[in-house]
């Protein structure tokens, strides 16, 4: 096959000199609602492309690949004084998969257990490319399956205003947990 990247023959959809050179994440910081840190190792504007491939086949291999240069990166630096879960965002799936789960998969390590299928949406409208007026009228409204657990790491692909994170930071707040940061792939709002 061809990496989508240089075109170059490859045995994965990004080569691995692709992945090495354009691929390589950073660690971005922002604050979201009650002080919550949310982790990002891209900024959007790097990977728009790549990660616009979540609702197709293909999107299960560039996620994957995605994961494995900053999530599986992360676990391998993380260390907490006992076992935290990690929970995604809306894990649905859509087009065979869930792009969220497989960021979620991808932490499983000593001291993060990743849970599925906990934190659902009840409103099922897309926010992409929507003002954030629209995204205040229509919250994600989200219900929270219960797990015993008390410590949580927020997982989600994309940041933008922030808004979803804050709706699932106040759900497990409401539910007596303690989200100790978010991690997503990208912040949209680095240039």
């Amino acid at each position: 096959m061809r990496c989508m990247l240089c075109e170059g023959l490859s045995f994965t959809h990004i080569c691995s000199t692709c992945q090495e050179t354009f691929l390589s994440p950073s660690l971005y910081k922002r604050k979201i609602l009650h002080n919550i840190e949310v982790l990002s190792f891209y900024k959007y504007s790097q990977i728009k492309e790549l990660l616009l491939t979540k609702h197709t086949d293909l999107g299960y291999y560039i996620y994957s690949i995605l994961a494995k240069n900053s999530f599986e990166k992360f676990t391998q630096n993380f260390v907490f004084p006992h076992a935290v879960v990690s929970i995604a965002i809306d894990d649905h799936v859509r087009s065979g998969y869930s792009h969220t789960a497989i960021l979620n998969k991808t932490l499983q390590s000593s001291c993060i257990k990743p849970l599925y299928n906990k934190l659902r949406a009840e409103n099922d409208i897309s926010y992409a490319g929507k003002s954030r007026e629209f995204r205040l009228l229509h919250p994600r409204k989200f219900q929270l399956k219960r797990f015993s657990e008390e410590d949580v790491i927020l997982v989600d692909d994309i940041i933008t205003t922030g808004f979803t994170l804050g709706e699932a930071v106040n759900a497990m707040r409401q539910a007596g947990k303690n989200v100790l940061f978010c991690i997503t792939l990208a912040d949209a709002s680095l240039k």
